[in-house]
């Protein structure tokens, strides 16, 4: 009996309090010593695996002068080569499965929205291993046995609502699967059902809540008390308003589906303090995104991730293009931390010349009191220099001497603290898009 099982059976704990010991599994008890010596275990069999059976992978390491067995540490892992996105859309659609398709037991794949889907298998393994990591993110966030998980990802070819699905199931929770969509429904059966936890992208949650006091109820007296947020970057200015008007604890989840989907590294409840990083199964790297080299600890640059035991589809260094630095662990001492996820590389705007990140403008909107949490980011051309419109709801109630006031004030926040000059225009509540998924915060309106 595996221990994820075996740990179903403990008492719960109060949320915010250290997760009890019989409530570790066995990832969790290692001490870094430990967890050294599997990763390096580990590492050496998944590159021999990929090396193998993955053409690509035989090609990259022939061109880079590597093979599996020159890793001989966990630092010659810098020696291998990248995978990209572009990667799994050059072999779309199973060319980078290191098993047959006859023993893929699932398919998971992106929109496709900006090409080509990228295409992840996982194997009977591989979704018992998803599912366990999962539930200790859960069980980390706040999830204890019995708990009820509302999930409010989409459910599909999308990664987040399967991987959440199955991974309460296995920490002993009772699932509620409402997918994305019908809010005004959704929030009647948080009333009903009463879960504890609920499982959803931040963005959407901003927009429940707005549908709880459209329909006059307090949010502070649902039933909920965690908040599992993921599948978008969000700001510690988002994290206060979700606590304050909702009366939860709001934590980070992260994942991707090239690497697994959600349960790469989870936020703890009781510190807050940044992602724990599941090394005994996925292997952290933060390089800088121009120069491609390995960073220290504590430098900020691009996350890279290397799975360590994924059959079907075993990743080597993917560039996820998210902007973070690795930490020591605290909650869980021999995992370390990456920060708070809260850009990527390519969610970058260059404005005349100055790095924009909308991360940067979410706080200074979020810390206006007229305005709701709702904007969007709008790249126009004026003549030949690019302009950008920040537009935000004002919240109900709100007079335009105060629009104007906060007009203002955004955009002398943004000049101050980004160091560019925008126009914002203030709109009435309930007029931008909602998200029902991942938000899209920035248009691009210009003709290029």
């Amino acid at each position: 009996m595996s221990s994820e099982t075996t740990a179903m059976a403990a008492p719960a704990s109060r949320l915010g309090e250290p997760l009890p010991h019989d409530l570790l599994d066995d990832g969790e008890r290692l001490t870094r010593e430990q967890l050294r010596e599997l990763q390096l275990d580990r590492l050496r069999s998944t590159l021999r695996h990929a090396y193998d059976n993955v053409e690509l992978y035989r090609k990259k390491f022939d061109e880079a002068g590597v093979r599996p067995d020159d890793c001989r540490s966990l630092e010659d892992l810098a020696r291998f080569p990248f995978t990209t996105k572009a990667d799994l859309r050059d072999t779309y659609p199973f060319g980078m499965f290191a098993v047959p398709v006859a023993d893929v037991r699932r398919i998971h794949a992106s929109s496709g929205t900006t090409g080509r889907p990228t295409v992840v298998g996982y194997t009977d393994n591989d979704l018992s291993m998803w599912a366990d990591v999962v539930a200790r993110s859960i069980r980390a966030g706040g999830g204890r046995p019995g708990h009820k998980v509302h999930i409010s990802y989409g459910y599909g070819l999308f990664t987040g609502g399967l991987g959440a699905h199955y991974g309460a199931e296995r920490a002993g929770c009772t699932v509620i699967p409402a997918s994305g969509g019908m809010t005004a429904r959704q929030v009647q059966i948080i009333q009903d059902f009463e879960p504890e936890i609920i499982m959803v992208t931040p963005s959407y949650m901003l927009t429940l809540l707005d549908e709880f006091e459209r329909q006059g109820i307090d949010p502070r007296t649902s039933s909920l008390k965690v908040g599992i947020f993921g599948a978008e970057p969000w700001t510690e200015g988002m994290r206060r308003e979700i606590e304050e008007r909702m009366g939860i604890h709001a934590v980070d989840i992260y994942g991707l589906s090239e690497v697994i989907g959600p349960g790469v590294a989870q936020e703890c409840v009781e510190t807050k303090d940044g992602l724990h990083v599941w090394e005994d199964h996925f292997y952290p790297e933060v390089v800088d995104p121009v120069t491609d080299t390995v960073l220290a600890e504590g430098e900020e640059g691009e996350v890279v991730f290397t799975s360590l035991t994924k059959e079907a589809l075993p990743i080597i260094r993917y560039r996820t293009r998210d902007l973070s630095r690795l930490l020591p662990g605290t909650a869980r001492p021999a995992f370390r931390r990456i920060q708070k996820i809260t850009g990527r590389c390519d969610d970058m705007i260059i404005l005349r010349g100055v790095n924009v990140f909308p991360s940067q403008i979410e706080e200074i909107v979020l810390r206006t009191p007229a305005v709701a949490p709702h904007f969007q980011i709008q790249l126009t051309e004026r003549g030949r220099m690019d302009h950008m419109v920040v537009q935000v709801e004002a919240r109900p109630g709100t007079g335009p001497e105060q629009r104007e006031a906060a007009a203002r004030s955004i955009g002398q926040g943004i000049k101050d603290g980004v160091g560019v000059t925008v126009e914002v225009a203030i709109v009435g509540p309930e007029t931008l898009e909602r998200s029902l998924g991942k938000l899209r915060r920035v248009k691009d309106l210009r003709r290029a």
